[in-house]
């Protein structure tokens, strides 16, 4: 089985650890390759990122698709232009978010999510009401770190996304965390060790779940939502 990773966004360091992160995640005989979104955005933070990044990112998925990939992963967290890739996918198309919410919700009864900025909250929580998760969810917090900070590993960024963990636990309540960042998913297993809980990242989440769609053998449905687009005049 051939499953297609993208980074929505234009950093090619990035790129290189989602990259990591997927080959690390993969059941043995699951082929991953994984791209980037070049012309993008160099990374997603907020609405105006997300949507410059999707035109970019759908010439990747479309690409795969011919290729005949078996399954498509988009690493970023917002779940950026999950719908569009669904309606010219036909292999099923995973988000990390919102695999990763629903792996958390196997395993917690309430979980928490840590992300990077604040202008990615108002994203996520449309997404969790959207999902219909928003009352398994504890709490949203945002570490104040760019996402390329995340990335480069910085003191800074890990302090900061350890101090957000620790309140989501004893301040709101939660009983996992989700890491609202493909940058965070190198963090995963140290964290868990140190707070005691479930620690979610969304890359090994998104491959899981589309690994198991793939081997049940279902497919993006054409009907309605995720209908293929009709072409129009002069394309």
């Amino acid at each position: 089985m051939h499953i297609h990773v993208v980074n929505p966004n234009a950093s090619a360091s990035m790129t290189e650890g989602i990259a990591a992160a997927a080959l690390a995640a993969a059941a043995p005989g699951i082929e991953v390759t994984t791209t980037g979104a070049a012309g993008g955005p160099p990374s997603i933070e907020g609405p105006v990122d997300g949507a410059m990044a999707v035109p970019w990112m759908l010439q990747r998925i479309e690409e795969a698709e011919r290729a005949g990939t078996d399954g498509h992963v988009i690493a970023c967290f917002d779940d950026t232009g999950l719908d569009a890739a669904r309606c010219i996918a036909r292999a099923p198309v995973v988000g990390i978010g919102e695999a990763a919410y629903h792996c958390a919700t196997l395993v917690a009864d309430r979980f928490a999510v840590v992300t990077s900025v604040p202008e990615a909250l108002p994203v996520l929580r449309g997404n969790l009401a959207r999902y219909g998760l928003s009352a398994r969810c504890a709490g949203l917090r945002a570490a104040g770190v760019p996402v390329l900070d995340i990335d480069r590993g910085t003191p800074e960024a890990l302090a900061a996304i350890r101090r957000e963990t620790r309140a989501a636990l004893e301040t709101d309540g939660a009983d996992a965390i989700v890491l609202g960042c493909a940058g965070m998913a190198t963090l995963a297993a140290t964290l868990s060790e140190e707070f005691g809980c479930p620690v979610v990242e969304g890359i090994a989440a998104g491959l899981s779940l589309v690994t198991a769609l793939g081997a049940a053998g279902l497919r993006t449905s054409k009907r309605g939502g995720y209908a293929t687009p009709r072409r129009k005049d002069g394309q």
